[in-house]
């Protein structure tokens, strides 16, 4: 009987089969619609790869996060499923808008490179998803634990998709094939949005003491907001991450030039590390106000947190993460570069539901920047560490003793 090293060396993937599934992908307008009203959302990318999953004999169900926007999940059903032995990779189906990109939806390879929207964010990860099931399924191999495709919506906007498969999948552990470099990350930030509101009192523009300027009393706030960030926020740092960060996004305020304004509204995001929390990332903002307040009774402002959505960090210790380590120490004969990445991704999403997830996948260039690549060698790369990465992870602890995978 061969070991299971062996077992997994033996995985092939089918290179041809992938850059196909990965054209046809981009091929397909799957602009989030929360972001871009003309987007054409993620409905024929999900009828896309739930069809393609079919055809590799999965089952599979689709099913509507909220109204009009599907995930699919597909599962390759093990000989004896349960939460510890069963695997989930994770994608998402949408893209952001296509910007001021030149033929954002004509699959173009050069140098290795295949260009267009979504190429690296992130249909190159749910092509080397759609590999590496194929390349378990032709290998035959029966795996104790069930592997799970949850191809999810609305990961660039609220992530209702993460949140719904959340609730309905199984699993020990998750990998999310969202673009690392092939490195292997197992930390991000999180992320407030926050609406900083000051108020003043209307009047005649050529009456000054009757009127308090609303924008005015803004920018007291973002001068001290700026020397927050320099002053407060650099001094603190996570060790793949850096230092979290704020920035002021969008402002508004007052009516016409001959009115003093009477509200002025700044839309804040504050980037999170392990470590911080919702209730601190609001308490902070709010001390601002108080103490410009102190100084001038004139300043009132108001604070509110309109989404919030936390860091993550998993332990290395993990099962997934040395499963992966393993797989990845298979098919490359090196270990595994240990990394973060500065965006926030649904990997927390799953881990809030309980679910260890790691984060793995190709490298590239431009994403949601008008020229996006994805390196081809990458994606099929990643497909085979997937391949082996289920093997290990649901083939149970018996018989995974020298492979890297505890």
């Amino acid at each position: 009987m061969c070991s299971r090293k062996r077992v997994c060396s033996g995985l092939r993937i089918d290179k041809r089969a992938i850059r196909g599934w990965l054209c046809d992908m981009i091929r397909i307008e799957s602009v989030n619609p929360s972001l871009a009203s003309e987007g054409a959302g993620e409905r024929a990318m999900a009828e896309y790869v739930a069809s393609a999953c079919r055809g590799l004999g999965l089952e599979v169900r689709v099913e509507e996060a909220s109204p009009g926007r599907p995930n699919v999940v597909a599962v390759m059903r093990g000989g004896a499923p349960s939460r510890d032995k069963n695997l989930l990779f994770n994608g998402h189906l949408d893209t952001v808008g296509l910007g001021g990109m030149k033929d954002p939806l004509v699959p173009t390879e050069r140098d290795g490179r295949l260009y267009g929207r979504g190429a690296l964010d992130m249909k190159g990860g749910l092509a080397s998803i759609l590999g590496a099931v194929e390349a378990l399924v032709r290998s035959g191999i029966r795996l104790e634990g069930d592997v799970i495709f949850a191809a999810t919506s609305d990961e660039e906007y609220a992530s209702v998709g993460a949140a719904h498969a959340a609730r309905s999948v199984d699993a020990g552990g998750a990998v999310v094939a969202e673009a690392t470099g092939l490195g292997l990350c197992t930390a991000h930030k999180g992320f407030a949005w926050l609406k900083v509101r000051t108020v003043g009192r209307a009047a005649h523009g050529s009456l000054p003491a009757e009127g308090v300027d609303a924008i005015v009393k803004m920018g007291k706030f973002l001068s001290r907001l700026e020397r927050y960030s320099e002053a407060d926020l650099a001094r603190r740092s996570h060790r793949l991450l850096g230092p979290p960060s704020v920035h002021a996004s969008t402002i508004a305020g007052g009516t016409e030039l001959s009115t003093y304004p009477a509200e002025c509204t700044v839309m804040i995001e504050r980037r999170t590390i392990p470590g911080e929390t919702e209730s601190g990332v609001v308490d902070e903002m709010q001390r601002i106000l108080d103490e410009i307040s102190a100084e001038d009774r004139q300043f009132g402002a108001q604070c509110g947190l309109e989404v919030y959505r936390p860091p993550y960090e998993v332990d290395p210790g993990e099962r997934v993460c040395r499963c992966l380590s393993g797989a990845f120490r298979s098919v490359t004969g090196r270990d595994p570069h240990v990394v973060g990445v500065a965006a926030w991704l649904d990997s927390a999403v799953f881990a809030s539901a309980g679910i260890p997830s790691v984060i793995f996948g190709p490298g590239g260039g431009g994403q949601h920047a008008d020229e996006e690549y994805v390196n081809l060698e990458d994606v099929y790369t990643v497909s085979r560490v997937l391949a082996e990465t289920a093997v290990l992870f649901s083939g149970g602890v018996g018989d995974l003793e020298g492979a890297g995978c505890p």
